[in-house]
């Protein structure tokens, strides 16, 4: 069993008045108390330097080793170590088996499902004018600040595809058909078909965390990269360095295959489409026209990389940790997977508010028709009610870190193998990723 001596202090007191401090020391020793007694050493004179001591001014301290009992996976200490290790704030308890969604639902107040026009068309408002600013921007900075003007443009674009997402979600406005209509015109920009997108993150909420069922992210499966060397070193790249931009991998497959949807949704489908390829069709030849194939560059393709750096970060924190599972459809809950296994995180100020705050993004998988405005007063109302059940965290480099280093390859044992471990040979950009990212919190 581990022991460790506590602290102890040992002070002789002569000529130099020296104090020693034991140090804090781990051992393997035999259950009990064990005591470490000196005072047979001692002898009528100690001589120590030249000086001589009396043994009465020696004061004697009994040291004792005291057993530690190993952590427990299921205790407050574990998860606080394993947040720290992984970048988070908190990492929630365990969801017990019979709590329901309806039990997490009903717990909200009414208010925060409430359908306000003024704020939804408030949040119009910022995403139109942050744009527009970011393009002025792009216009008149010299070349060196561009990155900067980049940024902020891909930001705020990102607030569209936010607006955009509530329509589909019913949370926009109380009028559906101009829900719809400012939905497509909202992804337009972004060259997102508005309905193939609805039907697939519907399912995504219905299905989220489930192993093969979720139409977002989920873990690789070790089949796929033993399928093929060329097909590994492709995933594990995809993986790896280009994570922040593997959402325009997911918006190409998933979108505009018609094989990929049911019958009855093939017909708004192709309506989508169309007016997609028009917006491609029009708006990319007006912008080369008018400023040339550099300009659509530094006009719409930096932008558009920006909007899908946070398309992707933000779905790899949504649902992605070391200790989030995915599972069976068999073993699944909703309630697990939707409160226990979708993660909160906190952004810097201004990009809370160029993207509505659709990371405050737990009461968003609790009831998707929680319009983004309200999202902050449900979640407030979330941790009063639910508060020890939630992953937590504030964006830093060791959460991005670990999702990027270790959350890879299924395992329904651990949740996860990192490639480095299944393919050392093909992973160096795992082991490139783990030397040049930075660790900090």
């Amino acid at each position: 069993m581990a022991c460790r001596f506590a602290d102890s202090v040992f002070l002789l007191k002569g000529p130099h008045q020296t104090s020693i401090r034991s140090r804090r020391i781990a051992t393997q020793c035999s259950p009990g108390l064990h005591y470490l007694n000196w005072e047979n050493q001692v002898q009528k004179k100690i001589k120590h330097k030249g000086h001589s001591f009396s043994p009465k001014k020696i004061h004697i301290v009994r040291a004792v080793a005291v057993p530690v009992a190993p952590i427990s996976e299921d205790s407050a200490e574990y998860r606080k170590q394993l947040a720290n290790s992984y970048g988070f704030r908190q990492i929630g308890e365990p969801l017990p088996e019979n709590v329901t969604l309806k039990d997490v639902i009903d717990s909200l107040p009414r208010k925060v499902f409430e359908i306000d026009d003024g704020k939804a068309w408030t949040s119009v408002l910022i995403s139109v004018t942050s744009y527009a600013m970011g393009l002025f921007m792009i216009a008149k900075a010299p070349w060196y600040l561009l990155p900067l003007t980049w940024a902020w443009t891909g930001t705020a674009v990102t607030g569209f595809f936010v607006i955009g997402h509530d329509c589909a979600h019913k949370s926009f406005a109380k009028n559906k058909l101009v829900e719809d209509i400012v939905g497509t015109l909202a992804f337009l920009p972004l060259i997102y078909p508005y309905e193939p997108w609805r039907f697939k993150h519907d399912r995504h909420h219905a299905k989220t965390n489930m192993l093969t069922e979720d139409t977002a992210w989920h873990p690789v499966w070790k089949e796929e990269i033993d399928s093929s060397p060329l097909l590994r070193k492709a995933i594990i790249f995809g993986y790896g360095p280009i994570r922040p931009w593997m959402s325009i991998a997911h918006w190409l497959i998933w979108h505009f295959d018609l094989n990929k949807f049911r019958p009855n949704e093939v017909k708004r489908v192709k309506i989508s489409l169309a007016c997609v390829f028009a917006f491609m069709g029009i708006g990319w030849p007006l912008i080369i026209y008018k400023t040339g194939i550099l300009g659509w560059i530094k006009f719409w393709l930096m932008p558009w990389l920006g909007y899908h750096f946070w398309m992707s970060t933000f779905t790899m924190v949504h649902h992605t940790a070391p200790h989030i599972p995915f599972k069976s459809s068999n073993e699944w809950n909703a309630a697990q997977a939707q409160l226990n296994g979708t993660v909160h995180c906190d952004y810097p100020k201004w990009i809370e508010i160029l993207c509505h705050h659709i990371n405050v993004h737990i009461p968003h998988h609790i009831s998707p028709r929680i319009p983004s405005y309200n999202l902050r007063a449900a979640h407030e109302s979330i941790q009063e009610n639910w508060g020890k059940y939630l992953n937590e965290a504030t964006w830093n480099w060791r959460l991005m870190k670990t999702i990027m280093t270790m959350c890879h390859v299924y395992d329904e044992e651990h949740n996860y193998v990192a490639f480095d471990q299944l393919a050392p040979e093909d992973s160096q950009p795992i082991t490139f990723l783990k030397k040049v990212m930075p660790d900090y919190a």
